[in-house]
C-alpha cells in the first residue's frame, strides 16, 4: 500500500467538486443573463472553464497530476485568469460597482488541490492567491462584500490541508504496521524452523563438546554463543520507530552473549537515532574494557531504564575492578577509551556519566541522557 492510496478519494472528490461547481457557474450566468453587459463573453468564459475543468479532471485522476505540485499551481494561475475573464461579460467598472464575478465557487478548486498536495500551507497559499485576485477585481471600496468568500476559501484550505496531512500520516503508520506484522509473522515461522533444527543441533554440540573437553569445550562455547545470537534474532524487535527515533532496546539486544546479559523494559525506549547509535558505541566501549581488563570468566550486564525525560543506561561487570585513581592515570597516559569514547560521547548528548569501581568488585558505568521527548 502506497502512502497516497488513502489520499486518492480526496482527489476524486475534487474532480466531482470541480464539475459540479462549473454547473453552478453556468446557473449563475443563466440567472444574471439579462443583466450581463456582453452575454457572448460569458459564454466564451464558461467554455474556457469547461475545457479547463476537463483538463484538471483528467490530471487529478492520474498520478502525474496528483504528484506534480506544479500542475496545481498552473490550475491556480488559470483559475485566476478565468476570474479576470469576467471582464469579457462585464466591464471592470460594473464589477467594482456590484456585479458578480462569474466564476463563482468554481475558483475554490485549486485551493483544495494545493491543500491535498501540500497540506495546510499549500491550502492557505492557494486561498490567499485566489482571495487577492478577488479583492483586486472588486476594488478597495467593495472588500466587505467578498469577506465571506475569503473566509470560506481560507477555511477550506486549512481544513482540507489538515485532513490530507493527517491521512498521509495515518497511511504511513498503517504501512509500517503492516510491514511489522508481516515481519513478525515471518520471524515466528523462521523461529519454529530454527528451534526444531539449528538450536537442537547447537544444544547437542554444547553437551558433547563439554563432555569431550579440550578443543571440544571450545566448540561448545562457540555453539553457546551462536545459540544466544540466534535466540536474540528470533525475539528481536523493529529498530526504527518514527520521526527519526529508534528503539534503544532493539539496538542493544543483539549484544547479548553467554557472558553478556541485556535487561530492557518490555516496551520500546524511544530516543533520537543519533542518541541511540552513540549509546550503542558507549556500550561497546565498556564491553571492550570488560573483555580486556575484567579478567577471564567475567560477566557483564547491560540495563536500560526509561525514566521521565531521560534514559538510564548502566553497564556492570563482576571482574577484577580497579580504582578511580587508576582510571584518571589511564587518561593522563593518553588512553582515550574512558575520557572520549564514554564520557565524551555522553557529554555530547547532553548527559552525564559516572563510574563506580573497586578492586575485586567489578566496574559499573551509569549514564543518563535526555530521551528527546
Amino acid at each position: 500500500m502506497t502512502s497516497t492510496d488513502l489520499v486518492r478519494p480526496l482527489w476524486r472528490a475534487l474532480v466531482v467538486f470541480r464539475v459540479i461547481t462549473w454547473f453552478f457557474a453556468c446557473l449563475g450566468v443563466y440567472t444574471r443573463w439579462s443583466g450581463l453587459y456582453r452575454p457572448t463573453g460569458a459564454i466564451v468564459l464558461l467554455a474556457v472553464m469547461a475545457a479547463w475543468t476537463v483538463v484538471v479532471s483528467i490530471g487529478y485522476s492520474r498520478s502525474w497530476g496528483r504528484h506534480n505540485t506544479r500542475f496545481a499551481v498552473l490550475d491556480l494561475a488559470v483559475t485566476a485568469a478565468c476570474m479576470a475573464g469576467t471582464m469579457l461579460a462585464q466591464p471592470l467598472a460594473h464589477i467594482q460597482n456590484g456585479a458578480s464575478v462569474l466564476t463563482s465557487v468554481w475558483v475554490a478548486g485549486p485551493v483544495i488541490a494545493l491543500a491535498i498536495a501540500r497540506g495546510r500551507d499549500g491550502g492557505l497559499l492557494g486561498a490567499l492567491a485566489i482571495s487577492l485576485t478577488l479583492v483586486v477585481l472588486v476594488g478597495p471600496g467593495q472588500w466587505g462584500r467578498v469577506l465571506n468568500a475569503v473566509q470560506l476559501l481560507l477555511v477550506a484550505g486549512l481544513v482540507v490541508g489538515y485532513a490530507a496531512t493527517t491521512t498521509r500520516r495515518a497511511s504511513t503508520r498503517l504501512r509500517e504496521a503492516i510491514a511489522a506484522e508481516a515481519a513478525a509473522t515471518e520471524r515466528i515461522r523462521l523461529s519454529r524452523s530454527i528451534h526444531d533444527g539449528v538450536l537442537q543441533v547447537l544444544a547437542q554440540v554444547q553437551r558433547r563438546g563439554r563432555a569431550m573437553g579440550g578443543e571440544g569445550a571450545e566448540l561448545a562455547d562457540l555453539a553457546a554463543e551462536q545459540e544466544v545470537a540466534l535466540r536474540t534474532l528470533m525475539t528481536g524487535r523493529a529498530t526504527v520507530a518514527e520521526r527519526g527515533t529508534v528503539d534503544l532496546c532493539a539496538l542493544l539486544l543483539p549484544l547479548a552473549t553467554t557472558s553478556v546479559d541485556v535487561v530492557v523494559p518490555a516496551g520500546q525506549v524511544l530516543v533520537p537515532a543519533h542518541t541511540g547509535h552513540e549509546l550503542v558505541a558507549v556500550v561497546n566501549e565498556a564491553l571492550g574494557n570488560v573483555r580486556n581488563h575484567a579478567g577471564p570468566g567475567a560477566k557483564a550486564w547491560i540495563v536500560v531504564e526509561d525514566l521521565p525525560g531521560e534514559v538510564l543506561l548502566s553497564v556492570r561487570d563482576n571482574g577484577r575492578g580497579t580504582t578511580p585513581e587508576r582510571l584518571e592515570q589511564a587518561v593522563a597516559e593518553g588512553h582515550l577509551g574512558v575520557s572520549q569514547s564514554i564520557r565524551g560521547r555522553i557529554a555530547d548528548l547532553g548527559g552525564s556519566a559516572e563510574v563506580r569501581t573497586a578492586p575485586g568488585e567489578g566496574t559499573e558505568w551509569e549514564a543518563k541522557v535526555p530521551n528527546g521527548s
